[in-house]
């Protein structure tokens, strides 16, 4: 029995290892989401610009969308934002989430910077952020024609995202 007891700390070790190496091959950028293959959390929010409120259904039903989680405050969606107006000018649709953000400053930068959206929901108080499992500026979901979120990116859109993440679920959705 002594000697069993010599091989105890080995074992603790071997253990560890075990669950370090699995930890080591894990992406520490991706953050999976509770909410693939669910519908986009119901909401029913104002929009930027003239637009009254809006229901997630008028939103999301009939045709293919990205939902890019963005704010004028985000640095990331300063570089994000003209991939997102060429992406635009190809046919992609894309509604925008401004999240926690100022209505005016919101609407001056896409008076300023181009406005990829095809509307814009205010999230002023990050209530359907939180719904959404965002965990900050910008991310964006695939949603398919029925409101069920197929993918999301955490970060940064560029070709390169576009090309290898996105554009496969895009094309699923189509």
């Amino acid at each position: 029995m002594s000697r069993l007891k010599l091989f105890i700390p080995l074992l603790v070790f071997l253990v560890l290892a075990v669950f370090l190496l699995n930890g080591l091959e894990r992406n520490p950028n991706e953050l999976p989401s509770a909410l693939i293959d669910r519908p986009v959390p119901a909401f029913s929010l104002p929009v930027l610009g003239e637009a009254p409120r809006v229901e997630t259904e008028e939103v999301f039903q009939g045709e293919p969308a990205l939902l890019n989680v963005w704010a004028t405050w985000c640095i990331a969606c300063r570089v994000e934002h003209p991939y997102l107006n060429r992406l635009a000018s190809r046919g992609v649709r894309i509604i925008g989430l401004n999240y926690k953000d100022d209505v005016a400053a919101a609407e001056k930068w896409l008076a300023e910077k181009g406005d990829p959206y095809a509307l814009s929901v205010i999230d002023a108080d990050g209530r359907l952020g939180l719904d959404l499992g965002v965990y900050g500026a910008p991310e964006t979901y695939v949603v398919d024609s029925t409101g069920t979120i197929r993918y999301k990116h955490v970060g940064v859109i560029d070709d390169r995202v576009w090309q290898q993440k996105i554009l496969p679920v895009w094309q699923k959705v189509q």
